[in-house]
């Protein structure tokens, strides 16, 4: 699953025509959803009306032919019950809820926020953990209380620990709940262990080649599995040289499929990093 991008002109604009292209690009190349409006998607840059229209313009332009899950999380509560409820309007297949950040809440906080918003909209909701992003950590057993709630499905952890993997599998237990990994470095591993997708920001430069690795390490093909993640290793990590969405937008912008556009407090691409993820998109066999 991509965590796709927003592409902007050079004056900040959401630049719709680009992201029609990136959604005919995704679904050509096999991505199994779009999420849109999350990290990746500079979701902390847009007003609220942006927000909602860029959730039901994605919508719109997938047309059902893949599921579409919006990042509707906030540190306001009921911030994240207007946007969670706007993504239900625009059509959205489920959402995609950050824990609140710079509050920096106790356990309790995270588990009463969340089931809030459940009980408020109904649609479904993944939970998303970032600590590195967020100064809070959602602990597996707060995971594990959220799980009973039927409109929570699943979790993304982006925390890179694959020992969450296990202790969650257990508190789980037999439970109808996703595990995504929101790590790239980690995720092929992450599904080899029994983990149940990615939410990639890898995806959006190598979409077909994410697919293929998916599918063989979501089989339990390791071997293969492997093979195909050895070339895209370099892009999982240069892709973080900065703080994302900055590498991946220069990446696409080089591949000359979205203008070069960045909202600030966010900047371009640094040019000393320019070579690194150049290699890293060699190896992948993006550029030439």
């Amino acid at each position: 699953m991509v965590a796709l991008v927003t592409p902007m002109q050079v004056d900040g604009s959401v630049d719709f025509q680009s992201l029609a292209n990136l959604v005919e690009f995704h679904i050509e190349n096999n991505t199994s959803a779009i999420i849109t409006m999350g990290t990746t998607g500079e979701s902390a840059t847009l007003n609220m009306d942006e927000h909602c229209e860029v959730m039901a313009r994605t919508v719109e332009l997938v047309n059902g032919r893949i599921p579409v899950i919006a990042g509707t999380g906030a540190n306001s509560t009921w911030e994240a019950i207007e946007l969670t409820q706007c993504a239900q309007q625009g059509g959205a297949d489920a959402c995609l809820l950050v824990t609140p950040y710079y509050n920096k809440p106790p356990q309790e906080g995270l588990y009463q926020f969340h089931k809030k918003i459940a009980e408020a909209v109904d649609i479904p909701q993944i939970l998303y953990n970032v600590p590195g992003r967020t100064a809070v950590d959602m602990l597996p057993e707060t995971v594990n209380r959220l799980s009973v709630i039927d409109n929570i499905v699943g979790l993304k952890d982006a925390t890179g620990d694959l020992n969450r993997l296990a202790e969650m599998q257990v508190l789980l237990g037999d439970k109808d709940f996703d595990l995504y990994s929101g790590d790239d470095e980690t995720g092929m591993e992450f599904m080899l262990r029994g983990g149940h997708g990615v939410i990639s920001v890898t995806n959006n430069v190598v979409p077909k080649a994410m697919a293929a690795m998916c599918v063989a390490a979501l089989a339990g093909d390791r071997e293969r599995a492997e093979s195909l993640n050895q070339p895209l290793t370099g892009l999982h990590s240069q892709l973080f040289l900065q703080s994302s969405p900055i590498p991946v937008k220069w990446a696409l912008s080089e591949m000359k499929l979205i203008p070069p556009g960045i909202r600030l407090p966010l900047t371009a691409f640094e040019q000393a990093f320019h070579q690194p993820l150049r290699e890293a998109m060699q190896q992948a066999q993006v550029i030439q």
